[in-house]
């Protein structure tokens, strides 16, 4: 054993070292050792936990802790541990600096080529070729030089310099803050779980952060173990390890088999107690975290070397390489393997950090992607114009010959025109499309924690926007979760309210009260009211806890039961699970027999009784007709009164011989039914108006539930998810399965067609159920748009059905770790209105995406017309490369800000949902951008071919290199700008709604931004001067151009009264695909392109993280209806 302490002495950092000393800090194990003992499993675990210590009591004697009573609450204690063995904290990768986030931002294709050419221009301004000689290159700069304004010509370089520093500032910025939110997202998420554990023999809610090496901790079905520990009890424990071991087969742990629990593991089945052995960084995930985050540095290490050490490589590093390799092969699964290739695009993959893209994002890169490359044409083609143009007027109309001294002003031309291009893509390619989803989002998210939506998931809350169908579990996301027993079957009386004590043989009673007690969790209990007049607290499961409160209304107490057998004294516990529906103890008598209490679904338990008590407590025969004869006079009408039905049922074994406890079905067997109890869970008072809601939306809620059908319909009318006279069904999870699957037992999309559009309950269902039902509604290809569905859930068994749906809930009260784990929201309320409110969110992201695309792409045309036109017939941009960039920065930056934080409004529930398939850009939002554009166009190309006449001023057109700027071109900027800003207040309606500034000032940050933006045009047209380009006007002219921009109102008007469905000419754009379209190579190739899509655009714009990018669309045109 020295051996291997030393050995992993070797394996930590130098400075730890004197830590490692046996028994530091009093404590019989060290660090080292207890690290090694969590890395062996079964047999050999056990082997070494008796050489060292015994037994796990010896090992809890050795780390000062009580196997029962937990640690002494002692914050110094608890300290010590946590010096010595670390916290229960695994420390995150390192956020991005701000200069990280400004160097990516600077990466940006379009703002390198404006470098370069700003660089060059300002070079070549400080070249002055000789005076005499300017006459021989040209019309170089007629009059300029007289008012000393040559010298100016580096203003221009510099002040595009400037104006890519202002881009990349505020693109780094968003990132920072972004990152800096989904941090702030994570710890509270991290917060938010909480583990059971025993400190001074009282059971505590700790932070799982909390957790010290020495506690006791409660382990329960559907726990995520947050620590390494050794069971010291265990009742039925299984366990799923395959985020740690890829294995699927759940493992039974037991205290004298395999007693090793480790983090990161789920609990499937069962209960016990644990002693924590190793936390944080030192537990087997922290592990494998820690080697993960070694890997990539050493990788960024090697990369910065260069290959020269390739072959040197030192044996320790190898062994981590290794390691680190099986465990990146474990976590996740390579596409395939095919030789070398594929493995260098496997690493190249890895190094790039994933994006989460969803529907929409996929959409939108798409679309903005095909916008660039038109750009780039675009851009292309006035170039060459330009310089084609100069070529052929100078050099063969004028005749003139290219002199070397003249080289250098021809070049200075040649920037000129490079630049216009360069602005003409910086214009076209909308940059700003990743940078509003991700405020959208961000945005939503943040609210969304107050509406007791936390988001696990960004995408997660746009996707729930085009959500058609929720299908919802009953207890405690319809129901109170609130249970209290209101009806009972007792020694063959129906009592409608709850019996006398007196009323009932002390025998039965008597029963009843150890059956109740002993045979549910421990951990479940019934706390005294926290306030005076409040009602006691439920603690644990509310089933049990309903029964317990039974027995208290029996006038009698569970506690001195549970004393007199405590938990450790059950001789076996059959836990409840989804399968059995139904949990049975044993627990040994004084005569040395067995007695077996069980309780669970009534039509399930008493399938299994041969008796029951009567009257006087004494067991009568119980024959199939006398179950029949119960079901329909005392099950049925309780069911019918929307109560859950629990039977409570016991057996007894003689001394002689002991039955065989692993043959479940013949143990839980030949029961005695004592009772039969009816439970009540009160409908939540606000479902019903939710459901309306959802229900007017368009969105069909199903209910998937684990009762009786009667009870579950009983339930359903109560919320209102079935009407009396509706043609719905509901079914049982058997009948379910019989209509949906063929004679070989598969189940068949079409069979699965016919029942899932009326299904409105489905009772008696199992997990996989609940599965195959989302499935089927999401693959399903019948109705007229594809099916998005949203999928509550709250036990570790809906882990399938939320992973499956297209957004998954769990609940954050009532939900297991595994759930949680499983969904993209959590509801912190466990309450369905609050579903509702996601929808709401959703919808506004998918909004205000599309308000800020309605307002992008007017501009974009507009820009793009204006400028190219402009260069084609006058040689010369009419908006100069710096007034484009600022252009630019309102449209993309300030515009996404302001039309992506409007706040939802109840109206977005009145309308359908928009499904998978629907375009981003609607004919309506078509016929907005062009009728704008065509009102815009009007006015600029009005006033550059007549706007000097108009305002009696000079033309500024075919003006001289550096010549100043003039009147007439700043008023044509001024005016474009203006247009803008009075349009960013018509692009607030994308549905054809007329009045346009509604519910305005409820949003302050547009407010802001809209007067902001004015005041620092005011600032730009009257001192912005030569590296505007802008010649401050007269009032009288900034009257004419504020006239013009609220002209976009009034023409806003104008398009909102032609009819969109006269205009069967226009396309929408931006489709989604629907699944059946795209092939798998498709889908591959679609992710490729999107990754390289996106690298274009926006380089920083990283996305948070999960996994690979699953969702993947295509753009096509083509007209469908709106």
């Amino acid at each position: 054993m020295g051996d291997m302490a030393n050995s992993s002495i070797e394996f930590h950092p130098k400075p730890q070292q004197q830590r490692e000393m046996p028994h530091v800090g009093g404590f019989g194990c060290t660090l080292a050792e207890l690290r090694n003992l969590m890395e062996l499993r079964g047999v050999e675990a056990l082997q070494k936990i008796q050489e060292a210590y015994g037994d796990v009591s010896g090992l809890c004697r050795r780390l000062k802790t009580s196997p029962t009573e937990g640690l002494a609450d002692n914050t110094n204690d608890l300290e010590k541990r946590r010096q010595i063995y670390g916290q229960n904290f695994i420390p995150p990768k390192q956020p991005k600096t701000f200069l990280q986030l400004v160097w990516e931002a600077l990466q940006d294709v379009t703002l390198i080529i404006l470098e370069v050419a700003a660089i060059v221009s300002l070079g070549l301004s400080f070249y002055a070729p000789p005076g005499e000689e300017s006459e021989a290159c040209g019309n170089v700069s007629g009059g300029a030089e007289d008012e000393g304004e040559a010298e100016a010509g580096w203003i221009e370089g510099a002040a595009i310099l400037l104006s890519v520093i202002c881009v990349v500032l505020v693109t780094a910025f968003n990132d920072w803050s972004k990152e800096k939110q989904f941090r702030g997202l994570q710890s509270r998420i991290e917060q938010e779980q909480k583990f059971t554990v025993i400190r001074n023999g009282q059971l505590l809610q700790v932070p799982v952060a909390a957790l010290v090496v020495g506690d006791i901790a409660q382990v329960k079905y559907g726990d995520l173990l947050p620590a390494d520990g050794v069971l010291i009890q265990g009742n039925d424990l299984k366990i799923d390890e395959s985020s740690l071991t890829g294995e699927s087969d759940h493992v039974r742990k037991s205290a004298d088999k395999d007693p090793m629990l480790l983090s990161g593991t789920h609990v499937m089945e069962g209960s016990g107690r644990m002693v924590v052995t190793a936390v944080g960084v030192n537990s087997q995930t922290g592990i494998i975290f820690t080697l993960l985050g070694a890997g990539g540095e050493e990788e960024e290490k090697k990369d910065k070397k260069g290959k020269q050490q390739d072959g040197a490589m030192d044996s320790s590093q190898i062994r981590a390489k290794k390691q680190d390799g099986a465990v990146a092969m474990e976590m996740q699964p390579l596409k395939s393997a095919e030789g070398g290739e594929m493995e260098e695009r496997e690493k190249k993959k890895a190094n790039v950090p994933k994006k989460e893209k969803s529907v929409l994002q996929g959409k939108l890169t798409k679309l903005a992607v095909q916008i660039g490359k038109a750009g780039l044409v675009m851009s292309a083609i006035t170039v060459i114009i330009l310089v084609l143009y100069f070529v052929i007027e100078t050099f063969v109309v004028d005749g003139r010959v290219w002199l070397a001294e003249c080289t250098p002003v021809y070049v200075q031309y040649f920037v000129k025109f490079f630049i216009i291009g360069v602005t003409v893509l910086v214009v076209a390619v909308p940059e700003g499309l990743p940078l509003a989803v991700t405020i959208s989002l961000a945005y939503s998210v943040k609210k969304m924690m107050k509406d007791n939506n936390l988001v696990r998931h960004l995408d997660a809350c746009e996707t729930m926007g085009n959500a058609t169908a929720i299908c919802s579990d009953k207890t405690g996301t319809l129901t109170t979760n609130r249970m209290t027993v209101v009806q009972s079957y007792l020694g063959d009386t129906h009592y409608k309210e709850i019996p006398a004590p007196s009323a009932l043989t002390p025998k039965i009673l008597d029963l009843l009260v150890h059956a109740i007690s002993i045979n549910s969790a421990y951990t479940t209990k019934i706390l005294p009211p926290e306030k005076e007049g409040a009602l006691p607290r439920q603690v644990g499961n509310k089933t049990e806890c309903a029964l317990l409160g039974f027995v208290l209304d029996l006038k009698r107490d569970f506690q001195p039961v549970r004393e007199q057998i405590p938990e450790d004294k059950l001789y076996k516990v059959y836990t409840f699970n989804s399968v059995r529906k139904s949990m049975s103890t044993v627990i040994r008598m004084p005569d040395g027999g067995f007695r077996l209490f069980s309780k669970g679904a009534s039509e399930i338990l008493l399938k299994k009784c041969t008796n029951i008590l009567n009257s006087n407590g004494e067991l009568r025969g119980f024959r199939p007709r006398d179950r029949d004869d119960m079901v329909k006079k005392i099950i049925e009408p309780m069911a019918c009164d929307g109560l859950r039905t629990i039977c409570i049922a016991y057996r007894d074994f003689s001394a002689i011989q002991e039955p065989d406890w692993d043959n479940e079905n013949e143990v839980v067997g030949e029961l005695t039914c004592i009772a039969v109890v009816g439970i009540e869970d009160p409908v939540r008072p606000e479902v019903p108006e939710a459901i309306r809601k959802c229900q007017r939306a368009g969105i069909t809620v199903r209910m998937v539930t684990g009762d009786n059908i009667n009870t579950a319909r009983a339930i359903a009318a109560k919320c209102g998810i079935i009407h009396p006279g509706e043609d719905f069904l509901c079914l049982e999870g058997k009948e379910f399965n019989r209509r949906i699957r063929n004679e070989k037992g598969e189940i068949e999309q079409e069979r699965l067609d016919k029942v899932w559009p009326k299904l409105r309950v489905l009772a008696r269902s199992s997990p996989t159920d609940k599965h195959t039902l989302v499935k089927g509604i999401i693959d399903s290809t019948t109705g007229e748009q594809r099916q998005v569905v949203a999928v509550t859930g709250d036990g570790t068994n809906d882990g399938p059905a939320l992973k499956k749906a297209d957004v998954g809930f769990a609940m954050g009260i009532a939900g297991t770790d595994v759930a949680k784990e499983a969904s993209d929201i959590i509801l912190t309320d466990d309450n369905f209105t609050s579903i509702v409110k996601a929808v709401m969110w959703g919808r506004n992201v998918y909004d205000s995406i599309s308000k800020f695309l309605q307002f992008q792409l007017t501009v974009n045309v507009v820009a793009v017309i204006v400028a190219f036109t402009g260069a084609c017939i006058t040689q010369d941009s009419p908006l100069k490369a710096v007034q484009m960039l600022w252009v630019n920065l309102i449209m993309d930056t300030f515009a996404s800000l302001a039309l992506a934080t409007e706040p939802p409004t109840e109206s977005l529930l009145l309308r359908k949902p928009y499904g998978r398939d629907k375009p981003l850009i609607s004919r309506t939002m078509m016929k907005n951008i062009l009728g704008h554009a065509v009102y815009q166009l009007t006015i600029i190309f009005t006033l550059l071919f007549v706007g000097e006449l108009f305002f009696d001023i000079d033309s500024g057109r075919n003006a001289p290199l550096h010549s100043p700027p003039s009147e007439h071109y700043t008023i044509i900027f001024n005016t474009f700008v203006m247009m803008q800003l009075f349009n960013e207040i018509n692009a607030r309606k994308i549905h054809g709604e007329r009045n346009v500034f509604d519910g305005i000032f409820s949003n302050p940050i547009f407010c802001t931004i809209v007067l902001g933006t004015f005041g620092i045009q005011i600032v730009i047209v009257q001192f912005g001067g030569k590296p505007f380009s802008c010649s401050p006007l007269s009032t009288e002219q900034w009257l004419w151009c504020l006239f013009v921009g609220v002209g976009e109102l009034v023409w806003g008007q104008v398009i909102a009264t032609i009819p969109t469905s006269q205009l069967k000419c226009l396309k929408e754009a931006g489709h989604g695909p629907g699944k059946d379209e795209m092939t798998d190579e498709e889908l591959a190739e679609g992710e490729e392109e999107i990754d390289h899509a996106e690298r274009e655009l926006r380089r920083g714009q990283i996305l948070w993280f999960r996994g690979l990018n699953r969702i993947q669309t295509q753009v096509c045109w083509g007209g469908k209806k709106c």
